[in-house]
């Protein structure tokens, strides 16, 4: 472990201040401080601002829902709003890490999680991502966990979160506050493919706190659901997922909201699939056909091209069990 300092924030303000002086900002410390102790992250300063109030879930004035960044994911999936609206929200969450960290992890952190990529976690192994230039040896080494989609020469991995696939399928916002103000940004838009920068993983500028993440308003009724697929029931990262929410009015889906997890350098949203199901009627043909697009664009590795077919699979039975079959 290497020394650094430690702020307790007890305001917002004081929080930016630190943040913007280059302190790293910290809640339940499930994810930073691992990659701390295996000296991947070494910060100078860290800012704990687990006491901000910023813990709050609440209707907001569209309809839609908005959930603090300081939530904890366990109480967010518990959360009887969360689960009424947006049940594959709760699910996604209930299907993430364990009880244990599901009690300390925040939803802002959550969205903030680092793959779990073993390279970039092996500091003797070359990772554009921890060390810009230095190469990435997923892409000739053992590439079986690694993405297909979103991918660029200088990187391969996933992202690891579960409630982001649920927040990238229904297009959610990030609210943000730093020392120039708060602004919104889509979902869609914060994390960052890799392209030649591997290693900026957020649209976040200097100093800035994540202090939301809102849900939008849609049409009622409103069928949702997630559905992973990993290689052990219990505390296992995605191999591939899918987050579905569908309205179905006069027995035609008037809106479809499709992301995947576990195979994609981000949340990967799943607009051609979407495409194909829109002003539809529901039917097992429609379920394959669609699902058939979900690997649109994908450039499987060596060891990882059974994602390929697995994701289309995965996003076929989640069509298919939300849309109303079995």
């Amino acid at each position: 472990m290497h020394p650094f300092s430690y702020t307790r924030a007890t305001t917002t303000r004081q929080a930016l201040d630190a943040g913007r002086a280059g302190g790293r900002y910290i809640a339940g410390g499930t994810t930073l401080v691992d990659l701390m102790r295996e000296t991947v992250e070494r910060p100078e300063a860290l800012v704990d601002i687990s006491g901000l109030p910023l813990g709050e879930i609440m209707v907001t004035r569209r309809g839609g829902l908005r959930l603090g960044a300081l939530v904890r994911m366990s109480e967010a999936a518990a959360h009887r709003g969360v689960r009424a609206l947006y049940p594959v929200i709760s699910q996604a969450l209930e299907l993430s890490a364990s009880a244990q960290l599901r009690n300390m992890a925040t939803i802002g952190g959550n969205i903030m999680r680092r793959t779990r990529c073993a390279y970039f976690r092996d500091v003797s192994a070359a990772c554009n991502k921890r060390e810009p230039g230095s190469g990435c040896a997923a892409l000739h080494g053992v590439n079986r966990t690694h993405a297909i989609l979103g991918t660029s020469d200088d990187c391969v991995a996933t992202h690891p979160s579960d409630a982001a696939v649920g927040f990238a399928a229904l297009e959610a916002t990030v609210v943000l506050l730093g020392p120039d103000g708060e602004r919104t940004v889509p979902f869609a838009d914060f994390l960052l493919k890799p392209g030649r920068t591997p290693n900026r993983e957020q649209a976040l500028r200097r100093g800035e706190l994540i202090t939301a993440v809102e849900l939008p308003p849609l049409p009622r009724p409103l069928r949702s659901g997630y559905l992973k697929v990993r290689d052990r029931q219990s505390y296992e990262f995605a191999l591939t997922s899918a987050a579905v929410a569908l309205h179905i009015g006069g027995g035609v889906i008037r809106v479809a909201k499709v992301a995947a997890g576990g195979v994609g350098t981000v949340p990967w949203k799943l607009r051609a699939v979407e495409r194909e199901l829109i002003g539809r009627r529901p039917s097992e043909a429609l379920w394959t056909r669609a699902a058939e697009r979900a690997a649109d664009g994908a450039r499987p590795l060596r060891h990882n091209r059974f994602k390929v077919e697995l994701l289309k699979r995965t996003v076929e039975r989640q069509l298919r069990v939300v849309g109303g079959g079995k």
